[in-house]
């Protein structure tokens, strides 16, 4: 058996600024840069952090087969060695199902946890057979041609309709992925498991954001992890706040960054005042 070390991943300092910092963790089949814009409206002096996960952007593939566990580690690690503490652990759709393993895997880095457009929920059958579908598409045909559709059913129809300069931003941070990252991360979501407990469990503050118009990750999967989380009424400020984007869709980080960084923004003084 070859041991093989997990790598570090590509990080950006995406806003300059003190203590816990925000670590921001992007979805599929995007990079880092999803968040550069929500970053430029958190409030002054909250550190902002984005990663690109493995196969992502400027994050290398290490050999590791598949696995959101495995992307968990590494985050972990990559932030662990940056000589962080602890952190604010945020995640976009994919990123969210990693920011659900880290807080599993890794509980007492994980600050808070902001949940972005995503899921607690695993795959059903007809979803992960469709990833498995796509991943080998992908690597048939050695490009990201299989997901280059996905835009249309990422943002919301508000968007569609008045913010169609989102499409040719989306088309070429898809574009710029690598197949073999796109194959890998299908199948790495592919695989995962309910991590609803993860959130009955946690002891730190709780954010989920949803887009009113997101059909992938809709209302009533943020509404069940903020029910697993605990109420608005918890004792933590609040263990778990729900926001709805208005006019947005499973993309309300890009589609309205200002509203999205404004409930990261409310995670973070919620985390300061639970420490």
């Amino acid at each position: 058996m070859t041991s093989r070390a997990i790598r570090n991943l590509a990080t950006f300092t995406l806003q300059d600024g003190g203590g816990v910092p925000l670590v921001l963790l992007h979805g599929f089949p995007l990079d880092h840069r999803m968040w550069v814009a929500c970053a430029e409206h958190l409030p002054p002096g909250i550190r902002a952090i984005g990663v690109d996960l493995p196969g992502a952007g400027h994050s290398d593939l290490d050999g590791f087969p598949p696995s959101i566990e495995h992307i968990a580690d590494a985050v972990y690690r990559t932030m662990t060695e940056a000589g962080e503490g602890n952190a604010i652990i945020v995640g976009h759709s994919m990123g969210g199902y990693v920011a659900l393993a880290l807080a599993e895997r890794h509980p007492g880095f994980v600050a808070g946890l902001g949940l972005v457009d995503t899921k607690s929920t695993a795959d059903t059958e007809e979803a992960r057979a469709k990833r498995l579908r796509i991943a080998a598409a992908v690597d048939a045909s050695q490009t990201v041609d299989a997901v280059l559709g996905m835009p249309a059913n990422l943002v919301g129809a508000t968007s569609t309709e008045h913010r169609r300069n989102l499409f040719p931003l989306l088309d070429s941070w898809i574009r710029a992925q690598s197949p073999a990252g796109v194959a890998w991360s299908q199948r790495a979501m592919a695989a995962r498991p309910d991590r609803t407990a993860v959130l009955e469990r946690l002891d730190a503050p709780v954010a989920v954001v949803v887009g009113a118009e997101d059909t992938i990750t809709p209302l009533a999967e943020a509404e069940h992890m903020v029910r697993a989380a605990g109420s608005p009424a918890g004792p933590a400020m609040g263990d778990a706040a729900l926001t709805l984007v208005p006019g947005t869709g499973h993309m309300s980080v890009v589609e309205d960054p200002q509203a999205v960084a404004a409930a990261l923004g409310l995670l973070h003084t919620h985390v300061v005042a639970h420490h």
